[in-house]
């Protein structure tokens, strides 16, 4: 194609990159596309928040479209986008089948965000109390809508390189469907951070509508923050999160130094003025936006197996790993005292966004896009997975659609 490309990004929410990492990576991806000249049209049915981007600003047309209506349709043939994305596989779902047929030549890319397929096996397991199998990844009603998605979309972006692994190992997907595409950070190192002595206390952060982050600040609560009190009886610990529920303003509890401070107007300034950042995750997946920041902002952690998964990638850890509740809570009070290994624990921090996130594939991420746009017609025709379980989907969803929205209309009886 000759000219520049349209893209159509239809989110499930609007994206807020102070509120969670899912919308500060949308917001990387606009930015991208933006860069490139690509004029781009984001759409969502979610209802507008007032702490979203202001994409306008940013000269990305937005619009709210409608669940279930064919008047997305209409909307999608006027606006005749070459590249169409999917920020959830539960959003192609539903409009992949729409987009396919209004613009069969528009490339559809799906972002996975992180691969919930995993996310919800590993929730399952811990509710269960037993580890994780790979095993349990197979027999779900997730990993069949999940990877069948993946199979339609033309290129599925993956975050996490562990998650890469599952893909090509357990669901046998062809490289030719995915691109790894981790979080890509810029930082500069004449950003000046406080140093060891001029920071205080601990800091957990997290949107508190993920569940994985709600049940580690339980799990602080009630097993490592006691043990750090009992070692350090003047310690606090400052709790921020997006949309804090009643039950999680309950644990707000000054006499034990534990505050809910709820949604952080800067994470820069919090994160940079706390000592040490706690994330002791027990189930989850994707790349861990928390330690993302602890790390660009001189904040050593302490986390989980699972928060630090696909992070490290062999580099020494920004701090320490633990899944152990009594040994978290010691290497928690290690990190705090010993300012040598803090400084340390700092150093391996910049290293790891350096070596394992610095801005060197989005170059790549572009080129292939353009070449799937060039070679689109070739890349389906080998992918006959994909094109088998688009023709059900035409067959099943969207017959499903049509009579929700008859229902809807009261034609129906």
């Amino acid at each position: 194609m000759n000219d520049l490309p349209k893209i159509l990004i239809i989110g499930s929410v609007w994206p807020e990159p102070n509120s969670s990492a899912a919308g500060s990576r949308m917001m990387y991806l606009i930015g991208t596309f933006l860069k490139q000249h690509w004029k781009v049209t984001f759409v969502s049915t979610a209802a507008e928040s007032p702490f979203m981007s202001d994409l306008e600003s940013l000269g990305v047309e937005k619009y709210q479209i409608l669940l279930n209506s064919s008047t997305f349709d209409d909307f999608v043939k006027d606006l005749r986008p070459d590249i169409v994305m999917f920020d959830r596989f539960m959003v192609e779902e539903q409009f992949g089948w729409r987009v396919a047929e209004a613009c069969p030549q528009a490339l559809r890319i799906l972002d996975t965000e992180d691969l919930h397929t995993l996310r919800y096996a590993r929730q399952a397991a811990f509710k269960q109390q037993r580890s994780f199998k790979q095993e349990d990844l197979l027999d779900t009603e997730m990993a069949f809508r999940e990877i069948a998605s993946i199979y339609r979309c033309d290129m599925t972006l993956v975050i996490s390189a562990y998650e890469m692994k599952i893909l090509k190992d357990v669901f046998k997907i062809d490289d030719s469907l995915l691109f790894y595409l981790p979080f890509q950070i810029e930082r500069s190192d004449e950003i000046q951070l406080p140093d060891f002595n001029e920071r205080a206390g601990f800091i957990s952060i997290g949107n508190f509508l993920h569940e994985p982050n709600w049940n580690a600040v339980l799990y602080l609560k009630e097993q490592i923050w006691p043990a750090i009190r009992k070692r350090l009886p003047k310690a606090i610990l400052k709790v921020y999160g997006a949309y804090p529920s009643q039950k999680v303003l309950t644990l707000d509890n000054k006499k034990e130094g534990f505050y809910i401070e709820g949604r952080a107007d800067s994470v820069a300034d919090v994160m940079s003025a706390s000592r040490v950042c706690l994330a002791p995750l027990r189930f989850g997946a994707g790349l861990k936006g928390k330690l993302i920041d602890a790390m660009f902002y001189g904040t050593p952690n302490v986390t989980t197996a699972i928060g630090a998964e696909a992070m490290d990638l062999g580099l020494p850890w920004a701090g320490f790993i633990e899944d152990d509740a009594s040994l978290f809570a010691e290497k928690a009070v290690e990190l705090y005292t010993d300012q040598m290994l803090w400084k340390q624990s700092v150093e391996n921090g910049y290293r790891i966004l350096e070596q394992n996130f610095s801005i060197k594939l989005t170059a790549d991420f572009v080129k292939a896009v353009i070449f799937l746009l060039n070679d689109l017609e070739h890349h389906r025709k080998h992918n006959f997975m994909g094109r088998m379980l688009m023709h059900h989907a035409f067959a099943s969803t969207k017959f499903m659609s049509k009579w929700i929205e008859e229902k809807h209309s009261g034609k129906t009886p």
